[in-house]
C-alpha cells in the first residue's frame, strides 16, 4: 500500500509542472529558454521517477499474484476431490436458504435481515461455519455489532454420530480393539457438538473412570477445505483491491484458520492441558484446583482419553453447598487466583471459562476442563489489564482510560477525561444489569441458583465497551475482548457464590503474583 501511494503521488507531481508550464511559462517568448529547459528537465525527471515507481509496483503485484497462485495450487493438491464434494454441499445449503427467503416473499413477508440469513446459512453449512459463527459472536472487536449479537444464536448442538462409527475411529487411531483398552464404553454420548462427541468409559487395568473425546468423521476434511477456500478468497480480494490490505482481512482469516484447525487437532488440546497441569504443579496449586490428566498412549489427533472429573457447575449454589464442605466464597477465590495466575504463569490461559467448563469437586477443588479454546497475552498487555482491574475496583476511571489506551491501537489524540466519563457511564450500566437470581425448587427441598444475565448480556457489555473505545479513537485487539469476557464470567460467579465479596479489594485475591497463597480452611 505504501508503494501504491507513492506511485500515485509521483504521477500527481509529474502532472503539476506540465500544468504550470502551460499556464505561466515564457510570457511573450522572451528570455524563457533557460527556464523552459529547466522546467522540461524537471518534468522529465518526475515522469521517469513515476514510471519507475509504476514498474516496481507492477512487479510487486505480479510477484504477489504468482505467490497466491502457488499457494492456491498447493492447497488444491492437498484438498483433492473432497473439495468438489464440499462445493456441492455448500451450493445445496445456499439454495436451501435462498428458497426460504423466496417463500417469505411469496407469503408477502419481507426477507430476513442479512445477519439472520447469514447465521442460518452458516448453521446449514455445518461444522466450519458454526465454529466461524461462534468466533464472530466472541469477537466484538472485529465484527459489526448486529452480526456479533445474531451469531450468539448459532447452534452447535448436532445429531450424535452412531456409536459404531465412533468405535471405528477409536480403533483405527489406536490400532487396538475397544475391548483391549476399556472395560466398558457408554454407547450414549455424554455430549455432542459440531466437531466432536464425548463418551464415558472405564479404563482396563486401573478401572479408572475416563472420558473419550472423538472427532466426528469427515470434520477435519470439511474444515480444511472450507477454511482454505475462505483464506484464498481473502487473499484474492486483497490482491484485487489493495485497499482491503489495510483491514488485515487475510491476516484475520489466517488467524481464524489456525485457531479452528487447532481445535480439531486433539494433540494441541492435550498440549494445552499439559501446560496448565505443569503450571498447577509448579505453583503447588493441586490442592485447590485441577484439570483432567491425558492418557497419551491412548490418544491421537482425533481421539483423546482423559480422566473423568465428577463435580457440579460453579453456577449451582445449592449443589456446591451439598457436594463440599468448603465455603462457596473460598471456592470462588481459589478459582479466581488459579485463573489469574495462569494468564501470566502459563504458556496459554483457558479462554472459555463458562459454567460448563468449571466444576466444583467433592473435595472443594475447582476442575478446569475443555482446553479447546485458549488465549495468549503478553506481559505488557497483562500489566495494562491489571491496572484496569485495580482501577475498576476503586472507580478510578481516568486510570482505567489510560490503561485501555495502552492496550488498544489509536491513530489520534485521546481525550482522557472524555474517555473516562464515557467509561464511568458504561460501568454504571454494568452494575445496573439485571442479575436477579432465578431460584427453583431443587432436590431435597434445596434451591438451585443461576443468573438471569446470560452470554448475551456478557457480549452486550463487550460490544458497548468496544463502541466506547471506538468513539474515543481506540480499537482493541481480539485477545483483550477474549480476556475481558472470561472476567465477566467470573463476575457472574461472584454474584452467585459470594455477592458480598469485593474482588478487587479483598487481599485474598492476588492479581500481582503467579504463586499465590491459597486457603481451604
Amino acid at each position: 500500500m505504501k508503494a501504491a501511494s507513492a506511485s500515485m503521488s509521483g504521477r500527481a507531481l509529474a502532472r503539476q509542472p506540465a500544468a504550470g508550464a502551460a499556464q505561466y511559462g515564457r510570457p511573450g517568448g522572451s528570455s524563457g529558454s533557460g527556464n523552459g529547459s529547466s522546467s522540461g528537465g524537471s518534468f522529465a525527471a518526475s515522469a521517469a521517477a513515476a514510471a519507475s515507481q509504476d514498474a516496481a509496483q507492477l512487479q510487486r503485484r505480479l510477484a504477489d499474484l504468482q505467490e497466491l497462485l502457488r499457494e492456491a495450487a498447493q492447497i488444491a493438491l492437498a484438498t483433492g476431490p473432497r473439495g468438489i464434494a464440499r462445493s456441492a454441499q455448500a451450493a445445496a445449503a445456499l439454495l436451501s436458504v435462498a428458497r426460504d427467503q423466496a417463500q417469505r416473499l411469496q407469503a408477502g413477508q419481507p426477507p430476513e435481515a442479512p445477519p439472520v440469513v447469514l447465521r442460518k446459512l452458516f448453521e446449514r453449512l455445518g461444522a466450519t461455519y458454526i465454529k466461524l459463527g461462534q468466533f464472530i459472536a466472541s469477537s466484538p472487536t472485529l465484527f459489526p455489532e448486529e452480526y456479533v449479537l445474531e451469531f450468539q444464536k448459532c447452534l452447535d448442538a448436532t445429531e450424535p454420530v452412531p456409536f459404531e462409527v465412533i468405535r471405528r475411529t477409536i480403533e483405527s487411531d489406536l490400532g487396538l480393539s475397544l475391548e483391549d483398552v476399556f472395560v466398558s464404553v457408554d454407547s450414549a454420548p455424554l455430549a455432542t457438538a459440531s466437531i466432536a462427541q464425548v463418551h464415558a468409559a472405564v479404563l482396563r487395568g486401573s478401572n479408572k473412570d475416563v472420558v473419550i473425546k472423538v472427532l466426528k468423521p469427515g470434520v477435519e476434511d470439511v474444515l480444511t477445505t472450507d477454511l482454505n477456500f475462505l483464506y484464498l478468497s481473502s487473499r484474492l480480494l486483497e490482491w484485487v483491491s489493495p485497499d482491503l490490505a489495510r483491514t488485515s482481512l487475510s491476516a484475520i482469516v489466517g488467524d481464524i484458520r489456525t485457531s479452528m484447525l487447532d481445535e480439531v487437532d486433539f494433540t494441541k488440546e492435550a498440549q494445552h492441558l499439559a501446560q496448565f497441569a505443569g503450571y498447577l504443579d509448579r505453583g503447588g496449586l493441586r490442592r485447590v484446583a485441577t484439570c483432567p490428566g491425558v492418557y497419551r498412549q491412548f490418544s491421537s489427533k482425533r481421539v483423546m482419553v482423559m480422566d473423568r472429573l465428577r463435580g457440579v457447575p460453579l453456577t449451582d449454589l445449592d449443589a456446591v453447598r451439598s457436594i463440599t464442605t468448603v465455603e462457596p466464597e473460598l471456592v470462588l477465590i481459589n478459582a479466581l487466583n488459579t485463573w489469574f495466575g495462569s494468564v501470566v504463569g502459563c504458556e496459554t490461559f483457558h479462554a472459555d471459562v463458562h459454567a460448563g467448563n468449571l466444576l466444583v469437586l467433592p473435595d472443594g477443588r475447582v476442575g478446569f476442563i475443555d482446553f479447546g479454546i485458549v488465549g495468549r497475552i503478553s506481559q505488557v498487555t497483562w500489566r495494562a489489564v491489571e491496572a484496569l482491574l485495580l482501577a475498576t475496583g476503586t472507580g478510578d476511571y481516568e486510570t482505567m482510560a489510560k490503561a485501555l489506551m495502552t492496550i488498544g491501537a489509536t491513530s489520534q489524540e485521546v481525550n482522557i477525561k472524555a474517555f473516562a466519563a464515557d467509561l464511568e457511564k458504561l460501568f454504571n450500566s454494568l452494575q445496573a444489569i439485571d442479575t436477579e437470581l432465578i431460584v427453583q425448587a431443587g432436590a431435597g427441598g434445596g434451591v438451585s441458583a443461576s443468573v438471569a444475565a446470560d452470554d448475551a448480556a456478557v457480549n452486550r457489555f463487550l460490544l458497548d465497551l468496544v463502541r466506547v473505545g471506538e468513539n474515543n479513537g481506540i480499537r482493541f485487539p481480539r485477545e483483550f475482548a477474549l480476556l475481558i469476557k472470561q472476567m465477566l464470567y467470573f463476575d457472574r460467579y461472584n454474584r452467585i457464590l459470594a455477592p458480598s465479596l469485593r474482588v478487587f479489594e479483598d487481599r485474598r485475591i492476588n492479581l500481582r503474583q503467579v504463586d499465590v497463597d491459597f486457603d481451604l480452611s
